[in-house]
């Protein structure tokens, strides 16, 4: 009997091993592949970093979270833009007929504060579409009980082994995308 392979892929690693880096390299090299998502990138002036910002899989790009957003949804010392982020998932096109690749980095704290993203990571989980994540190391229960899914691979990077990991990832989505 053939063990089923689980096409929800979530990368997880220290901060600062290169889970970001690992995603836009997998979508770089799939460029071609109809997918839909969205990585992240620090704000950084010097050497300080001052939130995330949003980038697209359609080029679409979006604040996350600042030290200078107030409001009631924080994480550490930023501030988490729910409505913004909520607007920016929105235009992510889940629905098309021809997507074969969902993107997301990363499934954290700030990111699941808004009930939106915590909808669109159990529709991306459940559905036949291949499903690649970075996921934090530790998180809360649900972020927990994602890792611990039947349906998923988890893959555990480390700067050590991140060359490896990335062919490893690459291989795995070219597998699970061409027998979407």
């Amino acid at each position: 009997m053939d063990r089923i392979m689980p096409k929800n892929l979530l990368i997880t690693g220290p901060p600062g091993c290169g889970k970001t880096t690992l995603v836009r390299r997998i979508t770089q090299e799939l460029g071609d592949l109809l997918m839909t998502g969205f990585y992240t990138e620090e704000i950084r002036e010097g050497r300080d970093r001052f939130g995330f910002t949003l980038v697209g899989m359609d080029g679409r790009r979006g604040v996350l979270s600042h030290v200078k957003i107030g409001g009631p949804y924080r994480v550490g010392r930023y501030g988490v833009d729910i409505p913004g982020f909520d607007s920016f998932l929105n235009g992510l096109e889940l629905r098309n007929p021809g997507l074969r690749l969902v993107v997301i980095d990363e499934i954290g704290k700030m990111e699941c504060l808004s009930g939106r993203f915590r909808y669109i990571i159990r529709e991306s989980l459940d559905s036949p579409v291949p499903f690649l994540a970075t996921i934090a190391m530790r998180g809360t229960p649900p972020i927990e009980g994602i890792k611990a899914r039947p349906d998923v691979k988890l893959i555990i990077m480390s700067r050590e082994n991140r060359d490896e990991k990335f062919q490893e990832v690459l291989g795995e989505v070219r597998r699970l995308t061409r027998d979407a």
